[in-house]
């Protein structure tokens, strides 16, 4: 039924335009047909379809937690359908959900997910909602402390490069993490090795409650003037809640980092259109006025205005893809909301390696053997044996570095391998 769910919806509100180019005033999209304008607007509506639906879902007892995209769908697609899936690496945050809708992630996949059932796909009901993941599309599920993601992406950038795979790692964050320390980390490290990172920072001007004013240094407190000096990395900062713009944006950031210039970092201003989360209410801290302006700013309306003006849709064939839309998500949700909890029994999986990598040595049974040795030469050793035996496991890191291995010479001789 799952499946079914989802050829339905693409069956429903197919363009019958037969890859024609629009017709209208000007004829300037880029380059995209009818078919792809149309389809990247159904994904926009349907990210923000399942923002409503699960807000309702929480009110009604039936969710856990939700933090919306709504105002950084046009963004967050654009970027989705610039990557190579199943090829290129992609550690989003937590507002990421249109990015995983571009993605074409399995709506019924995504209920599964926010209400925690036992079949979600991405964790099996083990993490809170919106820790996206995919196994389909290189997205491994992410941690909780927000910012953690940028070292992670890194990290995968020079494994796969060393294993010399071509394909480039997606990582994002809200403006606020920026003040992290591991993003300054991330983006030195790529741009003095010139890894193929895309940094996306979407800037909506809250970090939670607090304004961008109050925490950014850049100029007109823009990341992307805050990075400046980082050689070897591609810089802009645009508007994050126009799809055509984020199409060509994000299409030049891949090619960058795919040709091996370098990382990209792309600050993507969007506009916040719900609360941080549903435990948070923005009314405390933000202005009528304010959150007014901003709902004037969304990508989604600017994009229907944009569609029906150059002739590339009707007011009619909008309307009946958000109707047929608003039916699937119902059936998806109502669907999820009808599969099991987890089984506490199952707790315990999948918390230690089920790789059938792990060492199989029952410590506590086994008998010393060879000289005694220190501690240190002892983890030394320890790594060595497991790097030969895991072609997965590379060093890298502070203080880590041959020829001395660090201060206490722990990893002497293995950052080279």
């Amino acid at each position: 039924m799952a499946k079914e769910l989802n050829e339905n919806l693409k069956t429903s509100v197919k363009d019958k335009s037969n890859g024609k180019k629009p017709t209208g005033k000007t004829g300037s999209f880029g380059g995209l047909t009818v078919d792809q304008l149309l389809h990247a607007y159904r994904l926009m509506v349907l990210s923000r379809t399942i923002d409503e639906k699960v807000f309702r879902l929480i009110k009604q007892g039936k969710g856990f937690f939700h933090l919306g995209a709504a105002g950084h769908e046009a963004a967050q697609i654009a970027f989705a359908q610039a990557m190579k899936k199943g090829v290129d690496w992609a550690f989003p945050y937590y507002r990421d959900l249109g990015f995983m809708i571009g993605l074409e992630t399995k709506t019924h996949d995504i209920f599964l997910h926010q209400l925690c059932k036992a079949e979600d796909p991405m964790t099996g009901g083990r993490q809170m909602p919106c820790h996206w993941g995919s196994k389909e599309f290189n997205v491994p599920t992410q941690s909780s402390p927000t910012g953690t993601q940028f070292l992670q992406a890194v990290g995968t950038a020079l494994a796969n490069r060393r294993k010399g795979i071509n394909a480039v790692t997606y990582v994002s964050s809200g403006e606020g993490t920026t003040s992290e320390g591991e993003f300054f980390e991330a983006v030195n490290w790529a741009s003095r090795e010139k890894l193929p990172v895309v940094f996306v920072i979407q800037n909506n001007k809250y970090a939670i409650s607090v304004p961008v004013e109050n925490q950014n240094a850049g100029k007109n407190n823009s990341v992307a003037e805050m990075m400046k000096g980082f050689e070897n990395l591609y810089r802009q900062s645009v508007d994050g809640t126009d799809y055509l713009l984020m199409n060509a944006v994000a299409q030049s950031a891949f090619n960058y980092a795919r040709q091996g210039k370098g990382p990209a970092l792309i600050e993507a201003n969007c506009v916040r259109l719900f609360s941080h989360s549903a435990s948070d209410d923005q009314n405390k801290y933000r202005s009528k006025e304010e959150i007014e302006a901003d709902k004037a700013k969304d990508p989604i309306l600017k994009y229907e205005k944009l569609l029906l003006e150059k002739g590339a849709a009707t007011q009619l064939a909008l309307d009946e893809i958000k109707k047929e839309i608003k039916k699937h998500v119902d059936e998806a949700a109502d669907w999820a909301l009808s599969h099991d909890d987890p089984d506490p029994k199952t707790a315990e999986l999948f918390v230690l390696d089920e790789s059938g990598r792990r060492d199989k040595l029952v410590y506590e049974k086994s008998e010393p053997k060879g000289k005694p040795t220190v501690m240190v030469d002892a983890i030394n050793h320890a790594l060595r044996e497991e790097m030969e035996r895991n072609d997965k496991i590379y060093i890298f890191g502070e203080d880590v570095a041959d020829k001395k291995g660090g201060v206490f010479t722990a990893t002497k001789g293995l950052s080279t391998i």
